[in-house]
């Protein structure tokens, strides 16, 4: 699938955020990556088998207590 090299991280591994993105709508709030990993603005990814990644940012008091 992925025609880079190196080539880009699956999207079953770990760091598959890394991948390159293909399209990017930040109007509709999200991109598609070179691994057919839909990354979502909110930071919640479809994985092209369908399974879903929670969002996963640290929200605004959790970011607060955890940058002092």
């Amino acid at each position: 699938m992925c025609q880079h090299q190196p080539p880009c991280p699956s999207a079953e591994s770990a760091d598959r955020e890394s991948a390159r993105l293909v399209a990017h709508h930040p109007e509709q709030g999200w991109s598609l990556l070179c691994n057919g990993v839909l990354l979502f603005e909110d930071t919640g990814e479809l994985l092209p088998d369908g399974q879903i990644i929670a969002p996963h940012r640290p929200r605004g008091s959790e970011y607060a207590m955890t940058a002092a």
